[in-house]
């Protein structure tokens, strides 16, 4: 099974027990055409950027394939994925594709792994890229046999002429098809879907039996010669600093080296280190503690009176006022205003955690004025940019290998762990290893926004919801990259706000203004989370004021099969970077997986005593997802027997993956939505382990998960995000059809789980 290199010939896999040598892939003569910069080929820009085959391919003697991704493997299976694309129209054997990861160096185009993008925005480029080396090999047999191009057909590795049979390996035929110029776009056949091998299909992944072997480097994993080790204390609060330490007894810990105070944060905070001091060893556990034994005084900053529970009150009183209006349906007020019955409710859900299974790590490494850097990055673009920023050098002086990623979930798409260790080898002129702990990626990293959300809705005398508004206010992203911005952008709105898909004659949405307090950052589904959380949970609540099945109701206020625009009312949307053309807000396709759902878990059956069903439709990243939890009380202890989910994420291009996302997605809302708060004293995080920051555990997890996907000719939507932001409004919606108690406010339950159910929270 392929592969994946070392990041350089010097790494190691450490724990693993390979030598780096051993995992090399000797190349041998690879036969790859290089374009000049100056002089782009045919293909430099065609949908989704350069689809040139030399950035993407290369050809060994022996036939084998040399696919490169430029995009990071985190667990979501991109490798497999890109290859797919690659190899389905290039036409060569799965076991003769190898993965490389590609360094971080914009003449890939966008390489930050989230947003769902990875399949949405490089589905038509490489499959162009495999098709145009596929033709170039067919015009080279062509050329030696004497016959015309089309007679040739590349098959499996070899090209044949379909007159005669004749047979040329790809291998035979690399060095003369690299002499020639790739065909223009306009030129290029690619395979109709029926002619499929690998694409829609559950081709067996490159990555999983690499780790079930133990083989592959992730970040933690990286070993140089002379390499050092660090860890780092930080100031408790966003923006503190050192007033001064005492490192005497840090020094005397055997194998401990040195300690290094870093520079301290300025604002915006972007993704720059935090500061603090480092304590850097011989070896990690002598790092952590030196650093037990550091003795330091803080300066707490601006940040230091911010109480997360004061704050969420904050939230509720600024959600109560009108807010700036941003997109308009009718007249909403008005229609609340004169309604036969007005439901109102208000909605909160608290900071969470990425809390993904490897926390932050980096390597780098000094020579002269160029910093080499190895790291588990979302985003090694990124990576370069801040470690030039960080340390002054220009940005084509740093380079970035990217290694395996334990998980990200947003996370490690931000940078400072890269800078910090930039600088620490930097200073100590020897490469320097930084990891963070638990403990590190709890109390200091960056945090889904905090929210609290009001809503209202309209009814007429026949229970039919005439008048819808939000209102959100929460801090926004850019507080991260902006000082003093404390207002949502369209790019949060977008994400399950100004996208509402209702049919009702009135809709309104508002924002207010909310001060960040600590570091924002994107996490899995973004602010979709809150606002699905939000808009689902009070669907629900409408058809209990109508006293209609809420099943029923989600899809009457869905409406018609329609393609609808919010730019028609007022608001500002770039559909995920996806032309509202291939990929519409489609109410069809919203319909469709709720209807799927619904008959996949027998909506409407009678249930025992204490059990209750609960759904929630949404559409995020160009995909639409349906969700149906079953819950059951019993002795005022929650379980969830059952999780039904359907996603239309139009064409898949790893049916099996896909799944797997859908049900891995689904269980990473429910385990936030039942555990998932951060939270801050005195500007502090509180939360600095497991079981204080609780994760769904596998005995609490659903035994009976169903997972479907909707067959499609669309364009591929995203897979990664979608399935989450239906699971906590399914569950609360079951949790209320169970027991009579709604959820507003999340958690459900404590880090301990001590706080149970009992009265609306």
């Amino acid at each position: 099974m392929p592969s994946s290199p070392p990041a350089s010939s010097f790494l190691r896999l450490g724990r693993r027990g390979f030598a780096a040598g051993a995992g090399s892939l000797v190349l041998g003569v690879v036969l790859r055409r290089h374009l000049r910069a100056d002089a782009p080929g045919p293909l430099a820009d065609v949908e989704g950027g350069d689809a040139s085959p030399d950035l993407w391919i290369a050809l060994e003697e022996d036939g084998t394939a040399r696919i490169t991704c430029h995009r990071s493997e985190m667990g979501q299976q991109v490798w497999t994925a890109m290859c797919q694309l690659v190899a389905e129209e290039l036409e060569v054997p799965w076991e003769k594709v190898v993965v490389e990861q590609a360094l971080g160096d914009p003449k890939y185009g966008d390489q930050n792994t989230d947003g769902s993008r990875s399949v949405r925005f490089n589905f038509t480029r490489l499959r162009i890229a495999g098709a145009a080396m596929r033709q170039m090999l067919e015009q080279a047999a062509a050329t030696r046999w004497g016959v015309g191009a089309a007679q040739c057909r590349g098959v499996q590795g070899e090209v044949v002429h379909e007159g005669s049979d004749r047979r040329l390996p790809y291998g035979e035929l690399a060095a003369a098809a690299a002499a020639l110029t790739p065909p223009p776009e306009r030129r290029i056949q690619l395979k109709d879907p029926d002619q499929w091998r690998y694409v829609a299909k559950p081709t067996p992944s490159l990555t999983i039996p690499a780790i079930v072997k133990g083989e592959g480097t992730f970040g933690i994993d990286v070993r140089l010669p002379e390499m050092l080790y660090a860890v780092v204390a930080r100031p408790p609060q966003v923006l503190g600093s050192v007033r001064s330490f005492d490192d005497t007894a840090a020094r005397r810990v055997p194998g401990v080296v040195r300690t290094i105070q870093l520079p301290a944060i300025t604002a915006p905070v972007a993704f720059k280190p935090l500061g603090g001091v480092a304590v850097v060893a011989r070896n990690t556990w002598a790092a952590i503690r030196g650093r037990e034994e550091l003795e330091v005084e803080w300066e707490a900053g601006p940040n230091a009176s911010y109480d997360s529970e004061a704050y969420a009150e904050t939230l509720f009183a600024q959600v109560r006022e009108a807010g700036r209006v941003r997109r308009e349906r009718g007249d909403t007020m008005g229609a609340l205003d004169s309604a036969h019955q007005r439901v109102e409710a208000e909605y909160y859900v608290p900071h969470l955690a990425h809390s993904m299974m490897e926390p932050p790590a980096a390597t780098a490494r000094w020579d002269g004025d160029r910093v080499e850097c190895w790291a588990c990055t979302q985003n090694p673009q990124a990576a370069r940019s801040t470690v030039a920023q960080v340390c002054g050098v220009p940005e084509a002086n740093v380079t970035v290998h990217v290694t395996w990623l334990g998980g990200g979930f947003g996370r490690k798409s931000k940078q400072d762990f890269v800078a910090e260790a930039a600088l620490l080898a930097r200073e100590m002129g020897k490469p320097v290893k930084v990891t963070w702990t638990r403990e590190d990626e709890l109390r200091h990293g960056y945090y889904h926004t905090v929210s609290a959300q009001r809503l209202e809705g309209a009814l007429d005398e026949s229970g039919a919801c005439t008048a819808f508004l939000h209102r959100t206010v929460f801090p926004p992203i850019a507080s991260t990259f902006q000082e003093g911005a404390n207002e949502p952008g369209w790019g949060d709105l977008r994400l399950g706000a100004s996208d509402t898909p209702f049919a009702v004659p009135h809709l309104r949405l508002e924002t207010g203004e909310a001060e960040a307090h600590v570091r924002i950052g994107w996490l899995r589904s973004v602010a979709n989370i809150y606002h699905a959380f939000a808009v689902q949970s009070f669907v629900a609540e409408l058809a209990h004021a109508a006293g209609r099945d809420p099943k029923d109701y989600l899809l009457e206020l869905i409406g018609p099969p329609r393609e609808i625009d919010p730019r028609t009312e007022g608001a500002e949307y770039d559909n995920y970077g996806s032309s509202m053309d291939t990929h519409p807000i489609d109410t069809g396709r919203l319909r469709a997986v709720t209807e799927m759902v619904a008959e996949l878990a027998d909506w409407g059956r009678t249930l025992p005593e204490g059990h209750g069903l609960g759904i929630a439709a949404h559409r995020s990243f160009t995909s639409y997802v349906a969700t149906v939890v079953e819950v059951a009380m019993v002795d005022d202890r929650l379980t969830i027997p059952a999780v039904w989910s359907v996603m239309d994420a139009g064409t898949v291009v790893n049916t099996d993956h896909a799944l797997s996302q859908l049900e891995g997605g689904t269980l990473f809302g429910l385990s936030n939505a039942l555990y998932g708060e951060i939270t801050a004293k005195d500007g502090a995080i509180v939360q600095d382990n497991f079981p204080r920051w609780r994760v769904m555990r596998m005995n609490e997890s659903p035994p009976r998960m169903e997972a479907r996907l909707v067959p499609s000719g669309a364009p591929p939507g995203g897979v990664g995000e979608p399935p989450t932001p239906p699971a906590a409004p399914a569950l609360a919606n079951a949790i209320f059809a169970a027991t009579g108690t709604r959820v507003r406010r999340l958690p459900i339950f404590g880090a301990d789980r001590r706080d149970r159910l009992g009265g609306a929270r």
